[in-house]
């Protein structure tokens, strides 16, 4: 995941982690990855401009959000 969002213009650096508290094994034995389970930090560098962004799962609105930091 990490790689091939370093791949995209612009993005200077990247970091992505799984919360592997949340993976419960499913009846075929294997955990499912979701968007809750993720959360996301990249840092963009546009023509000198710098911004960071962190992409987390919001509980209240029970979604996973992205936001400037």
């Amino acid at each position: 995941m990490q790689q091939s969002i370093s791949l995209q213009p612009y993005v200077r650096a990247v970091k992505v982690t799984i919360n592997r508290d949340m993976l419960k094994e499913n009846v075929f034995g294997y955990g499912e990855l979701e968007g809750r389970m993720i959360i996301a930090e990249v840092e963009i560098d546009y023509e000198g401009e710098v911004v960071r962004a962190r992409l987390e799962f919001d509980e209240g609105k029970n979604y996973p959000l992205m936001r400037l930091v």
